[in-house]
């Protein structure tokens, strides 16, 4: 709207607006009264007598006010859009009720987000995760981290062990797995696991617990653990079978509790190869290896050139790394060796290479004769790193591969014509440490039961003829035992 300019001659007085009109560009303008009555059609500038028409906005009165009178446009506050304030498309949209059924899904679907990626409860409060659920489902309000923690993780354990226990009930027998570990923190706990056979002959799994222990992991400690686990769990009629580590608390602790014990074959073949590892021979060949891969993965330089050499020595696409062996998995020992055997030509290419200085190629070698032994401990120990993936590989690993797969490896581990004397005390550590396990008549009995009735090893080849039908007779008389039972019933 144009802006009209004030009469010289017109000085009457300028009344001010009416209270009822609350915006601050007010303060500047008003009106000339007309037969006693505000004339409202025109608003006059208090400053320099303007006329401005009145339209029923003050825009053209803030224009007026920026610029021709600049000096009061900063006490001048004009009505601004509160960005505090929600947008309509977002006033819109109500929030959904904590007690509705969806919201309540939605709760539930976070709570086992948190248990089974093991997340942390403060993933609840984290910026990025509000953000998607706030983008998949704008509706839904995310309780608190203490909602969560107090009441929707219990109520999703506590319908989940309903589930379990139900499933388990149907069982006949169980058997329960025992592992302790140490977190990052030092922090010592113990998971127990339980395995069995479903109505539908199918395997079945469960963790039951991951607890903290306090108390020192005497074998009568251990004991009381697995006791309270079969009570809570409701297996005192199950027939339990107890699976663990070699560890003497743990063998302590079946004896205790009265628990039929089998030693766990991974754990078995883990501290057999170790003693291997661990003869003086072996580990000095170890650590050359070790410090040769441990080189290549510090050295930028290195790195790259031993890359180059791998193209055009091995005539790889794709270059390999080094592998560095872990203390606690002996097959990556025998994966790190194997490894440097692969690519020891572009090894040694890059070692004696111009572009590394001297003090950067300083790093022990191995002789011809240390890469022949490396070559026959991997060679030696290659059966069991098959065993050990073997068992690895098993979708469900039962009891009934023990016994096969380690007459096998007892048989591998014997010497032959030739052997050199490195070969001799390998075969002959891991032979004798393997003749210490699976050695008492209960153990046994269990292996060798369990082989009998898997298809695939019935015929017990790795048996003598008499074992064989011993255990043929032992196998048919609790099958007998079992029919009579049926039949009581029936």
């Amino acid at each position: 709207m144009a802006e009209a300019e004030g009469d010289d001659h017109d000085r009457r007085v300028i009344k001010n607006a009416p209270k009822a009109w609350k915006a601050d560009i007010w303060a500047h303008f008003g009106f000339y009264e007309v037969n006693g009555k505000l004339d409202k059609s025109y608003a006059v500038c208090k400053i320099c007598h303007t006329k401005i028409k009145h339209v029923g906005n003050t825009t053209n009165f803030t224009n007026h006010v920026d610029r021709w009178h600049p000096e009061l446009a900063s006490t001048t506050t004009t009505q601004k859009v509160d960005t505090s304030q929600p947008r309509i498309d977002e006033s819109l949209v109500s929030t959904l009720p904590h007690n509705s059924e969806r919201a309540k899904r939605i709760t539930r679907s976070v709570a086992c987000f948190i248990a089974k990626d093991l997340r942390p409860y403060s993933v609840v409060e984290n910026a990025g995760f509000r953000h998607m659920l706030k983008t998949i489902k704008p509706r839904y309000k995310l309780p608190t981290r203490a909602t969560f923690t107090d009441s929707a993780l219990p109520a999703l354990y506590k319908e989940t062990k309903a589930k379990v226990m139900e499933s388990m009930c149907k069982a006949r027998r169980v058997a329960i797995t025992s592992d302790t570990w140490t977190s990052v923190a030092t922090d010592s706990y113990v998971t127990i696991t339980a395995h069995y056979i479903s109505e539908d002959w199918k395997i079945v799994s469960h963790v039951l617990q991951t607890r903290a222990v306090y108390e020192s992991h005497t074998g009568a400690h251990m004991a009381r653990l697995l006791l309270d686990v079969v009570e809570e769990w409701e297996l005192t009629d199950k027939s339990v079978v107890l699976v663990t580590d070699n560890a003497a608390n743990m063998i302590s602790a079946a004896e205790i509790g009265k628990f039929p014990h089998v030693k766990c074959f991974a754990h078995t073949l883990n501290l057999a190869a170790q003693r291997a590892l661990k003869l003086p021979a072996v580990s000095r060949l170890l650590g050359r290896v070790r410090r040769i891969s441990a080189y290549f993965h510090r050295s930028t330089k290195a790195k790259h050139l031993f890359e180059e050499n791998q193209r055009v020595v091995l005539k790889l696409t794709s270059p390999l790394k080094l592998i560095t062996d872990v203390a606690t998995r002996w097959n990556s020992a025998h994966d790190m060796m194997e490894r440097f055997l692969q690519l020891q030509a572009a090894v040694h290419a890059t070692l004696l290479s111009p572009a590394l200085n001297v003090d950067e190629s300083e790093i022990v070698t191995l002789s011809r004769a240390d890469l022949a032994n490396v070559e026959e401990v991997v060679k030696t120990l290659k059966p069991v790193k098959d065993a050990t993936v073997f068992m690895s590989e098993e979708s469900s690993p039962t009891v009934s591969l023990i016994a096969p797969v380690y007459a096998q490896l007892l048989q591998s581990m014997s010497d032959t014509i030739g052997d050199q004397p490195l070969i001799r005390d390998v075969k002959n550590a891991i032979k004798t440490d393997l003749l210490k396990r699976y050695n008492s008549e209960a153990e046994k009995k269990i292996l060798h039961t369990s082989s009998a009735l898997d298809p695939r090893f019935k015929g017990l080849p790795f048996l003598t003829e008499e074992e064989r039908l011993d255990v043929s007779t032992e196998v048919t008389s609790e099958a007998a035992s079992l029919e009579e039972v049926i039949h009581f019933y029936l």
